[in-house]
């Protein structure tokens, strides 16, 4: 219904758009933020910050971000800095207050300000910033203070070298002489920096500069190997989806930062990733197929998060949660296909890559979890959740990476059989991207409307079942689509050994004291009250060594399934007496391997997934 006020008021606003469109547009530049960035206490795990504002007037309120994108979770940055001042153009002292946590506000201002803090750096994560003698990574959102509401500017950083430093690193469009610009405040704290001595290594696909940064190879990661793997990885993410996004804006490159310091983890960002890893990490083949499979994950989502994202994921809200259900696509079917390159780029065997989805599948499996918390609420309380797991998360959550990935599994099965063949999920990304990469974003509903539509059928109860409620996946039709069955478990038939009793908890020696850790929802350790931090002391009165923590594991083995036994335990100081009725330890195998009874028409469509399998 269009009412009179409503039409008034529309031909008023209509006038008031015309008056403003016949007024000029300035177009004068906008005065760049700028830092300085140096490392006078490196060796103490500072940096030294000088943020230079343009002129203002009146008050000027500064913030730092809580969180960093591509991890949900407050972090709480400010709590790093040291020493922060505020100073006029003539270098006088100005007067400011802290309004927030992570908010400064500076009084009575006539003209540039420069802050000038100090930031302690010893978290080795690729989520925030370390800095030693040796090298630092920094993180942007822990470390560049910025106006409130003034993020559509330029932002420059200058980085002064130690004399034992030659390089910086980063994602970020160079200026020269260790200077680099950002076109606003979302790519500045997009585009970490490693700044040191690294190997560095670059590599062309696609007609577009790429660059392997290692830091740490320490004579033992070889690193012509791993960019010349890197460059693989690349060439099959780009086969997938077609479009470089990352070749359309300046520096027109990505950077990979692998930083091999014994950690692990991967961070996504708009043209570069920070990947973490042992420099041992390539003298076993499954841990080098781990690398290779951090590489594409963090990679593929320079497509499906960067640029393809929820619309929820930006504009970004640096100082509160932003909330999506839709993680299990963003998170999910991204882990879906980093196992699933590494195969298609030839690294890895039909046998290897099953190997890894068997994981995928027995860690849900043994995740209670499951039954309680569907996909979709994964993704939304990964603020509070995901990010702070504690000895109950096993029985109350899901990972969204996880789940996420099997569903990604499923689906692309589901849609390849539906569409006999002409579709599959790679065409539900490249679709959706089509339509809804850059600022829009996707709705959840409209990411199930591209699949459906891949699909040429309705997948309705597909997402009702496996993302909005905690029904259990069934691989049965992706098995029989593909040619795959789980394994049949080997019984000894020669085996005069008693079957062992189980109780479902998990411990570790603690000051001498065997402590519950793990009590699993639905097991015979849970049904009884046994207690995470409970101290085992003995089994039907006899006492249980606390010099190994498989010690009460093997005192069970003396027990059948279906006995009682009467476990001493200490809480907080108090001994208990808990009678627990054993159990059978659940057997079933989610081991998957290709049936030899599937017929070629199976065979085509695993190859078809897969690709060709590598030659024994």
């Amino acid at each position: 219904m269009f009412s009179r006020i409503g039409l008034s008021q529309s031909l008023i606003g209509l006038f008031l758009w015309g008056a403003l469109l016949s007024q000029p547009v300035s177009t004068a530049p906008v005065d760049p933020v700028s830092y300085r960035v140096s490392f006078a206490m490196a060796q103490n795990h500072y940096v030294d910050i000088e943020a230079r504002i343009p002129a203002a007037s009146g008050d000027l309120e500064l913030f730092l971000p809580v969180w960093t994108p591509g991890s949900y979770m407050v972090r709480e940055y400010s709590r790093q800095i040291e020493s922060i001042q505020f100073l006029s153009a003539d270098g006088q002292p100005l007067r400011f207050e802290k309004t927030r946590k992570n908010r400064w506000l500076v009084k009575g201002v006539n003209g540039p300000v420069t802050a000038r803090y100090r930031c302690y750096c010893h978290e080795m994560s690729v989520r925030n910033c370390w800095v030693e003698s040796d090298f630092a990574l920094l993180t942007g959102a822990q470390l560049f203070l910025a106006p409130v509401g003034h993020l559509k500017r330029p932002f420059q950083v200058q980085v002064e070298l130690p004399a034992n430093w030659k390089r910086v690193e980063t994602g970020l469009a160079p200026l020269g002489n260790n200077r680099f610009e950002a076109d606003d405040y979302d790519t500045l704290v997009d585009s970490p920096m490693v700044v040191g001595n690294p190997a560095v290594y670059d590599f062309t696909v696609s007609g577009v500069a790429h660059r392997l940064v290692n830091e740490g190879e320490g004579g033992i990661w070889d690193g012509p190997r791993s960019a010349k793997d890197a460059e693989k990885i690349v060439a099959t993410v780009h086969k997938l989806w077609g479009d470089i996004p990352y070749s359309k804006y300046p520096p027109r490159s990505y950077t990979f930062l692998n930083l091999l310091t014994q950690a692990g983890g991967g961070l996504e960002h708009k043209n570069s990733t920070v990947l973490m890893n042992s420099r041992w990490g390539q003298r076993a083949r499954q841990d080098y197929l781990h690398w290779l499979s951090l590489v594409a994950h963090e990679f593929f989502h320079a497509w499906n998060v960067k640029t393809l994202r929820p619309k929820a994921l930006g504009p970004f809200d640096y100082e509160n949660e932003v909330y999506t259900p839709s993680l299990w696509v963003a998170e999910g079917f991204t882990a879906y296909y980093d196992n699933l390159l590494v195969r298609r780029a030839g690294f890895s065997s039909h046998k290897e890559y099953l190997e890894a989805v068997s994981k995928d599948i027995e860690g849900l499996q043994a995740t209670p979890g499951r039954q309680i918390q569907p996909l979709r609420d994964s993704s939304f309380d990964a603020w509070i959740k995901y990010y702070r797991p504690d000895e109950n998360s096993v029985n109350s959550g899901v990972s969204y990476y996880v789940k996420g990935s099997l569903v990604g599994l499923l689906l692309d099965a589901r849609i390849r059989e539906a569409s006999q063949g002409k579709h599959s999920l790679d065409d539900v990304m490249r679709k959706a991207y089509q339509l809804y990469s850059g600022p829009q974003g996707y709705s959840e509903e409209q990411f199930r409307a591209v699949a459906e539509e891949m699909a040429g059928a309705s997948l309705a109860s597909f997402f009702a079942d496996y993302v909005d409620s905690v029904k259990e996946l069934d691989y049965k039709p992706m098995m029989a689509f593909y040619g795959l069955r789980f394994k049949k478990q080997e019984v000894k038939k020669d085996n005069k050994d008693p079957e062992s009793g189980w109780m479902g908890y998990a411990a570790a020696l603690k000051n001498n004291r065997l402590m519950v850790t793990t009590v699993t929802r639905a097991t015979p350790a849970y049904e009884a009250g046994l207690n995470v931090d409970d101290e085992i002391i003995a089994v039907n009165d006899y006492r249980v060594l606390p010099d190994k923590v498989e010690r009460l594991d093997e005192r069970l083995r003396q027990y059948s399934p279906g006995a009682t036994i009467s476990l001493l335990v200490a809480r907080r100081e108090k001994l208990l007496r808990l009678n627990v009725r054993l159990a059978k330890k659940p057997s079933e195998s989610w081991s998957l391997e290709i049936d030899p009874e599937a017929d070629e028409q199976a065979r085509l469509h695993r190859e078809a997934w897969l690709g060709p399998d590598l030659k024994s």
